[in-house]
């Protein structure tokens, strides 16, 4: 069957091979079969690298964050568009984990009424960073997700966050953008690609990482202090 009028093309950017007047079905899913191995293959590439590349700084970012917790922290999480997708899928990870410890996490873009009356109210640019001074303090932690690391309203809220004393981290893609070389981020993970799917995809695995670095932190922080308890009472 023909595409509507107008429609022909639609596709074409995702798959180019796919011509509007192919009888060969067999044909087809083959080539759209091999552009999904392929893009799988890429993807796995780029997480085995970026793993690489940040391991030691997000087990590092993952003890910092034990120790927030530890003190009653929260974290706070945010992105625009896909990313504050990505944003709400990583706090609740944290929030309400398959296994391990739960810990207080929020997304900032969760709220429609509150993210749309500060648009409305004070301006796009200050949505996440209004936010921060209503609710954190200097215990919590602040993640925001951006492909391009350029977000002017991620920006701000990280300004907003390193002032009020919270551990700030960045996922960026690309070259890291102004987020790779901002001085009020602890830690910034750069995820070195050209495509904002591939991108996301490895910002979703060292988000995983980040959080399994966390409870491996605060478990042995917690064994540690039963063990001196222990210890002292004998």
């Amino acid at each position: 069957m023909n595409a509507p009028e107008g429609t022909g093309d639609n596709t074409n950017f995702l798959y180019p091979f796919i011509d509007g007047e192919e009888t060969d079905a067999s044909a087809l899913l083959r080539d759209l079969a091999s552009s999904a191995r392929g893009k799988a293959d890429v993807s796995k590439k780029l997480q085995h690298a970026s793993l690489q590349e940040w391991g030691d700084s997000v087990d590092a970012a993952g003890a910092d964050m034990a120790q927030r917790f530890a003190r009653g922290g929260r974290l706070y999480t945010f992105g625009n568009g896909g990313s504050s997708t990505d944003a709400a899928t990583l706090a609740s990870l944290f929030s309400r984990p398959a296994r391990g410890r739960p810990v207080a996490a929020w997304s900032l873009a969760a709220d429609m009424s509150v993210v749309t009356a500060l648009g409305n109210d004070v301006g796009f640019d200050l949505i996440f960073s209004r936010q921060i001074i209503a609710h954190a303090t200097e215990r919590d932690v602040a993640i925001a997700l951006s492909t391009s690391g350029n977000s002017d309203d991620l920006m701000t809220a990280l300004t907003e966050a390193k002032k009020r004393g919270l551990l700030t981290i960045g996922f960026a893609g690309h070259d890291g953008g102004r987020m790779a070389v901002a001085d009020y981020l602890d830690f910034c993970f750069t995820i070195r690609s050209q495509s904002i799917h591939r991108i996301q995809e490895s910002h979703a695995v060292i988000g995983y990482h980040l959080w399994s670095a966390m409870q491996q932190h605060m478990a042995h922080n917690t064994r540690a202090a039963a063990t001196a308890t222990s210890g002292a009472h004998s």
